[in-house]
């Protein structure tokens, strides 16, 4: 009789985003170019919100995660098959998020665009959305393309525990959302 390799014990199913790093205030997500990438990033957004207990609006947070992501996929990504990178980090004062592509390309705040566009038209709000919402907002050549960023700041008003079961906020509704 051959003896048999002992089997693999069951191994739970991975998530799909890796688990944020609860001590250190930073994390890099690389997230494939393509539809999925806005909601995956969005929801790293939230959970490092929530993980690090950080005194920021969640729902802009993550809208403001979810332009720049879709930006970055949309005119970022010069083929099939790549990457963009979140970076979110918790700062002295702020939470700041960085969305890096592969294109050289700059953004251009086109505020004329409000002006032009139907009021039924789909895109290019966006940056306005970014200047409007954020603390501040700016872009920053890499060595493979460039990166995109906004901050938030710290809200005093929010206790910390609060920051999980919704306290703080004026509507009582808890920071997570539906995608």
């Amino acid at each position: 009789m051959t003896p048999m390799a002992p089997t693999r014990p069951n191994r739970p199913t991975r998530s799909a985003s890796p688990p944020l790093p609860v001590g250190q205030p930073q994390c890099r997500i690389p997230l494939m170019a393509d539809l999925a990438a806005a909601a995956a990033a969005r929801s790293m957004v939230e959970d490092a919100i929530r993980a690090w207990r950080v005194p920021v609006d969640a729902d802009v947070a993550v809208l403001l995660t979810s332009e720049l992501v879709t930006n970055a996929v949309t005119h970022g990504a010069p083929s099939a098959g790549t990457f963009v990178l979140l970076t979110i980090a918790r700062e002295a004062a702020c939470l700041r998020v960085d969305v890096h592509d592969g294109s050289g390309d700059l953004p251009v705040l086109d505020t004329g665009l409000l002006d032009e566009a139907p009021d039924e038209a789909e895109t290019g709000r966006g940056l306005l959305l970014v200047t409007s919402l954020s603390a501040e907002w700016g872009f920053y050549r890499t060595p493979t393309g460039k990166a995109v960023y906004f901050t938030l700041k710290l809200l005093p008003d929010i206790p910390e525990t609060g920051i999980d079961a919704g306290e703080g906020r004026p509507d009582g509704r808890t920071s997570r959302s539906v995608s």
